[in-house]
């Protein structure tokens, strides 16, 4: 219950903030441009909140919160009495009414500069990029890449977090280049490593696999902490306290080598020897199945104890005072728009599972779960979607704003605006691919949460 509070009160603090300054950029740009704006409206639906300002616009929050709109003076609405003609949108000419339109989408982009120039003044917090024993025949094992390595650098670009590290791989592997690394060894050795990109698979959720990099983690104590209520563990009779010592005769070094074992193993039956007490005893068990990603995966259903102290060298805080972030920030704001559009287009293309499109559910439990883990997590969360919101009302698909630029745009070159008929027809279109998006987006937010 309490996660659920944590997800609703999340996506409504993070929608109204991107959806305010949204249309508050087509609003502050209509009144510059001498339009005049009758309402200005967060959410859509039945209003909850009314308040008519001095200079007659109607400020207004709505009861359905997954936008927002900025209504103009508009002759396509409606009679305009003379008088007030020149105050339309319509009556505006070609350049302004771009200018109104573009507004919105650089508002979420400006929003973005903010939002992480408050994240690298604070100081963004991650871990090293350590990297876990990369799996035999990966692209890194054949690199001769360890457990311990710490990669320090991509392509001379310093990566102080596993975050940053993981984006620069992203957009190196969408180049398909070879991805040169300057890795640190356990003895603090530095060598240059290239890892060719070539043969792996540029979707995110695929692509670390191949490339065999993973976070490197603390060796776990195999002591159960919490068995699961109706897990395979508790019905193989598993209490917390019992130590985990073999499995169908292979000792157990740390708990992440049993989980890897065990993901790997659905509904396999295993003999496992453990202490309990003091007095070692086995134990058969069932390992269960699930559906996780798309993957089939075994579950054993109890956890061990996370010491904090095993992972407090592990952490990093990258940060940087208040003038050096200002460029940061319009860089990395500048360079997750970049990624978020060759994103698109690889999905486009087919290079990427559209699996990776989210709707209102999962952008919900993500803006819960990093508004838990703390401001900073959060205000980044709320950047990425500012950007992704921005990109998106910039595509040129009518009903969109990168749609209604594309229609001004045509009328700028041939000196008369698109016939009506071409403008309905576009309207079609649009709100055809929008909702076959909306529907992926809801289709793929329920098989998460089924799973």
């Amino acid at each position: 219950m309490l996660d659920f509070l944590w997800s609703v009160g999340g996506f409504i603090v993070t929608i109204g903030v991107l959806v305010a300054f949204h249309e508050f950029g087509h609003y502050w740009v209509a009144r510059r441009c001498g339009v005049k704006v009758l309402r200005f409206s967060i959410g859509f639906g039945r209003p909850l909140w009314t308040h008519r300002a001095k200079d007659g616009v109607e400020w207004v929050l709505s009861a359905v919160p997954l936008g927002g709109y900025v209504k103009m003076l508009d002759e396509r609405e409606g009679i305009v009495a003379p008088a007030e003609r020149p105050y339309a949108f319509t009556q505006a000419a070609v350049g302004k009414r771009m200018a109104i339109v573009a507004a919105g989408p650089l508002f979420n982009f400006a929003l973005a500069v903010l939002l992480y120039w408050c994240v690298f003044v604070i100081g963004v917090q991650g871990m090293k990029p350590l990297i876990a024993d990369p799996a035999p025949n990966s692209v890194a094992a054949q690199a001769h890449l360890a457990a311990g390595d710490e990669v320090t650098m991509v392509a001379g670009e310093p990566v102080p977090t596993w975050n940053e590290l993981r984006t620069e791989i992203i957009e190196r592997a969408l180049d398909k280049g070879p991805l040169p690394l300057t890795v640190k060894s356990a003895d603090g050795t530095l060598r240059s490593v290239v890892l060719p990109l070539s043969g792996v698979r540029v979707d995110p959720e695929f692509l670390f696999e191949d490339l065999g990099l993973h976070p490197y983690q603390p060796k776990l104590p195999p002591i159960l902490d919490t068995v699961q209520a109706g897990s395979a563990a508790a019905a193989a009779g598993f209490e917390p306290g019992d130590e985990l010592l073999s499995y169908n005769g292979t000792p157990v070094d740390s708990w992440q080598q049993w989980a890897i074992w065990v993901r790997a193993h659905p509904d396999e039956v295993v003999k496992v020897r453990l202490r309990r007490a003091g007095a070692e005893r086995e134990a058969t068990v069932i390992l269960a199945r699930v559906e996780e990603g798309g993957q089939t995966i075994g579950r054993f259903g109890a956890s061990v104890a996370n010491p904090g102290d095993l992972w407090q060298d592990l952490r990093a805080v990258s940060q940087s005072g208040p003038l050096e972030a200002i460029p940061r920030a319009a860089s990395e704001t500048w360079r997750m728009s970049v990624l978020t559009v060759r994103m698109l287009w690889r999905m486009v293309t087919g290079e990427i599972s559209v699996k990776n499109v989210s709707g209102p559910i999962q952008i919900a439990q993500v803006a819960g779960y990093s508004a838990q883990v703390g401001w900073i997590a959060f205000l980044s969360f709320m950047a990425v979607v500012s950007v992704s919101l921005g990109v998106l009302n910039l595509l040129p698909v009518p009903v969109l704003d990168g749609g209604h630029l594309l229609y001004y745009g045509v009328e700028a070159l041939k000196g008369s605006p698109l016939s009506e008929r071409a403008q309905e027809a576009g309207q079609r279109i649009g709100l055809s691919l929008l909702a076959l998006l909306m529907g992926l987006a809801f289709y793929n937010d329920i098989v998460r949460l089924l799973n």
